[in-house]
């Protein structure tokens, strides 16, 4: 009895799928583009991405992976200021004297308005939003009093706080950061999260 043509075409259409699925393994494995799916030219913003070399745009692609880690880190500590900030001292916290008027708060209060004196877009209205990591750290450390209970040891919140402001360098300013580096930049994040714990 001969095979229904469905099922020619299903088995067909199921080794396609299987066959690309192995090429894109490849592709990961390689690092090579072996075009197994077209890339829309809506996956980037920046024009002519394509013209860069292919070495710089696989370093970029890595290097992605540790930005994207410091900027949940970085929000995530602001969000958690924010609350513990706002519990303490109500909605106006900014304007306490928890935040210090020249290492924290003026400097914060400079960068936004380079900004709207720039002609770009403020990336926000909340201040805080304009706090390096440096100076999200000195918040915690200088209220100690009502962070203590979120975090196991001041020293440590220092210290490690220290040491990821020291690997977000290479990150933030573009530079390639080699295995060692990532596997500080792991282990200062996990660091981080079992302070809180």
């Amino acid at each position: 009895m001969p095979k229904r043509p469905d099922g020619l075409i299903r088995a067909f259409g199921m080794s396609g799928l299987q066959i690309v699925s192995d090429m894109k393994a490849i592709e990961k494995d390689s690092g090579h583009d072996l075009a197994v799916t077209p890339k829309s030219a809506t996956d980037r913003k920046v024009s002519e991405y394509e013209q860069f070399e292919a070495q710089l745009r696989a370093e970029a692609a890595r290097m992605s992976e540790f930005y994207e880690v410091f900027y949940c880190l970085e929000n995530s500590i602001r969000k958690l200021v924010k609350g513990i900030m706002i519990e303490a001292e109500g909605a106006d916290w900014w304007q306490s004297v928890r935040v210090d008027e020249n290492k924290i708060r003026n400097p914060a209060r400079g960068r936004h308005k380079k900004e709207v004196d720039s002609g770009i877009t403020p990336r926000s209205d909340d201040l805080i939003d304009y706090t390096t990591f440096g100076e999200l750290s000195q918040l915690i450390t200088d209220n100690w009093d009502i962070f203590d209970p979120v975090f196991s040891s001041k020293i440590a919140v220092s210290n490690i706080a220290n040491q990821l402001n020291l690997l977000r360098g290479p990150i933030a300013h573009c530079n390639a950061t080699d295995e060692l580096e990532q596997d500080r930049l792991n282990l200062a994040v996990q660091s981080w999260f079992k302070l809180m714990s």
